[in-house]
């Protein structure tokens, strides 16, 4: 089981990237975006972010284990379904798309309030919250942009 919950925690092991792990989870959040998208299902896009946080949140503890830290870089689910959360629900173009991306990693870096606090939660709820708290505010931003940007970003 250590196995696959590395293998899911590092997204098929893309957090092995030696240099920003981060910045390629959250570029395979947007395939995997693009991939649920494509299916034009509501149910199955908000269906994909409950299972992948709830995956996160378990295949997090093993990882952490694992490289015996806290939130180790190499784990970048978190990404991926922070990436998911931020376009959430919006009808968003390839511009929209990239401007979630530049946005989520803006937010996951600077972790605005209580995103940096709920980092402070144990193991993988930890791993997993923070970054669904910073998706959560970018999704809120991407709504605005959206609304005062259609043309562009929609």
């Amino acid at each position: 089981m250590n196995r696959i919950g590395l293998f899911i925690a590092t997204c098929g092991y893309i957090g092995y990237v030696p240099v920003a792990p981060g910045t390629f989870g959250s570029a395979a959040g947007l395939a995997v975006f693009y991939a649920v998208r494509a299916t034009g299902s509501v149910e199955a896009e908000l269906a994909l972010i409950g299972l992948l946080f709830a995956l996160g949140i378990w295949s997090s503890n093993v990882a952490e284990r694992h490289f015996g830290g806290v939130d180790p870089g190499p784990i970048v689910l978190d990404e991926v379904v922070g990436m998911l959360i931020t376009l959430a629900l919006l009808p968003v173009n390839a511009y929209g798309a990239l401007t979630g991306f530049v946005l989520f990693r803006i937010l996951d870096v600077f972790k605005p309030w209580p995103a940096g606090r709920f980092e402070r939660l144990p193991g993988g709820l930890g791993v997993m919250a923070d970054d669904g708290m910073a998706a959560l505010y970018g999704n809120l931003v991407m709504r605005a942009l959206v609304a005062f940007f259609p043309g562009w970003l929609a």
